[in-house]
C-alpha cells in the first residue's frame, strides 16, 4: 500500500519515522501505552470505528478514499477526555488523594475531571470560562467538583495555578503532561487494532494531549502511517508551534471550536507532536460548521465543533493529498447546547447556500 505524502509547508522539524525512541524525554513508549489501556478498561469504553461510505465521503472526496471514523464522542463523559483524566488521578499518592485535585476547562475536560475524581473519592475543583456550556456546568456539579467561574480562559487557568499554589492540590492537566498523553494514546492504539494498514489519521488540536498521544501510538505500531493535526484559524497554537520549534503563546483565541481554544502550547504536548506529527493544517469556522452538517446528515452524528474538525480538515486542506488513501478521522466529543447545535448548523446551511450561488 502506498504511503501519504507529507510534503505541506508546516512539518513537524526533525521527524524520525524510527520506533525506536533513543531518548531521554519521556514520550509514551509503546509497552507503556499498552500498560495503560489494560489499567484503563474497565473504566473506559472501547469506543466503536464507522466506515464511512454515504454522501459527502462520496461527494466531497476523490475516488477510492476509504474513510473511517474514530467514534471517541460516545465515550463515557461524552468525549476523550477521560482516559488521560482517570490515568492522571490514579497516579496520586494518598497524601495527593486527601489535598485533592483541580482542573482547567472550557468543560469536556472538567466534566471529566469530576467524574474521575468522584469515582476515586477525591475532592475536586474545576475552573470554567463563564461561557461554557451550562449542560457542561451543570455536569461537573452533579459529579461533586465545585464550579469556578471566570471572565475567559487566560485568567481561568491563571486561577487554578494560584489554586494550586495556595492549597496544595495536584492539577490535572486538560492537555499537558506525560499522564495524559499516555491516556490519549489508548484511543490511538484501539483505532490501530480496529482499522489495518491505514495510510493517515487525522486528529483535532487544542492544547495538543489528543494528537500528542494518538501519534506516539499510531507511529510506533505503523510507522509509515502519516499523522495530521487539525486546528482552527482562530486558535493555532500548536500550529504556530511548528512553524517556530517552540511552544507558541496566542494574546486572543476565537473559534466556534471553544473545547480546542487553549491559549498556549506547553513543551511536553508540543515536543511529543514534533516527535510524532507529520504535519498540521487549519480550517475555518464555516468550514468546522460544514462538517458538523455532513457527520449530522450523512451519519447521524451530533458533533461538537471540536470533534468536527478533523472532518473538515479532510474535506478540505487534506482532501487532495489524501486522495484514494484509507484515511481514520478522530470524531472527539458531543458535548453542545441543543440551541447551539441548531445554530452552528444553520450556519452551515447558510454557508453552503452562498457557495452554490
Amino acid at each position: 500500500m502506498s504511503h501519504v505524502a507529507t510534503d505541506g509547508p508546516v512539518h513537524a522539524p526533525g521527524f524520525l519515522p524510527s520506533t525506536l525512541l533513543n531518548t531521554d524525554f519521556p514520550y509514551p513508549s509503546l509497552a507503556d501505552i499498552r500498560k495503560t489501556a489494560a489499567k484503563l478498561s474497565q473504566q473506559v469504553l472501547h469506543t466503536p470505528v464507522w466506515h464511512w461510505q454515504t454522501g459527502s465521503a462520496l461527494d466531497k472526496l476523490e475516488p477510492d478514499t476509504e474513510v473511517w471514523l474514530k467514534l471517541e464522542l460516545f465515550q463515557k463523559t461524552g468525549t476523550f477526555k477521560l482516559r488521560g483524566a482517570l490515568n492522571c488521578i490514579s497516579a496520586l499518592d494518598a497524601d495527593a488523594r486527601k489535598r485533592g485535585v483541580v482542573a482547567v476547562s472550557a468543560g469536556n475536560h472538567a466534566m471529566a475531571v469530576a467524574y474521575a475524581a468522584k469515582l476515586a473519592g477525591v475532592s475536586c475543583k474545576v475552573v470554567l470560562p463563564r461561557h461554557a456550556s451550562p449542560t457542561r456546568i451543570k455536569a461537573c456539579r452533579q459529579d461533586g467538583a465545585e464550579v469556578i467561574l471566570e471572565a475567559d480562559m487566560h485568567k481561568a487557568f491563571a486561577l487554578g495555578q494560584r489554586i494550586v499554589e495556595e492549597e496544595q492540590r495536584t492539577m490535572v492537566h486538560p492537555y499537558d503532561g506525560p499522564l495524559t498523553a499516555l491516556g490519549t494514546a489508548t484511543v490511538g492504539l484501539e483505532l490501530m487494532q480496529q482499522v489495518v494498514q491505514l495510510d493517515a489519521v487525522i486528529v483535532p488540536i487544542g492544547g495538543g494531549g489528543l494528537c500528542a498521544g494518538i501519534a506516539s501510538a499510531v507511529k510506533q505500531i505503523a510507522p509509515h502511517c502519516a499523522v495530521y493535526g487539525v486546528e482552527p484559524y482562530g486558535a493555532d497554537a500548536m500550529y504556530r508551534s511548528f512553524q517556530s520549534g517552540q511552544a507558541e503563546k496566542l494574546s486572543t483565541v476565537n473559534s466556534v471550536a471553544d473545547s480546542l481554544c487553549a491559549p498556549y502550547a506547553l513543551d511536553y504536548s508540543f515536543r511529543v507532536c514534533q516527535r510524532f506529527v507529520d504535519e498540521i493544517v487549519r480550517v475555518s469556522d464555516d468550514e468546522i460548521c460544514n462538517a458538523m452538517s455532513d457527520l449530522y446528515h450523512d451519519v447521524k452524528l451530533v458533533a461538537e465543533p471540536a470533534a468536527a474538525v478533523a472532518t473538515a480538515g479532510l474535506f478540505g486542506p487534506l482532501r487532495q493529498r489524501l486522495a484514494g488513501k484509507r484515511v481514520a478521522v478522530i470524531v472527539c466529543g458531543s458535548n453542545v447546547e441543543p440551541g447551539r447545535y441548531a445554530e452552528l448548523l444553520g450556519r452551515a446551511m447558510t454557508s453552503e447556500e452562498e457557495i452554490c450561488v
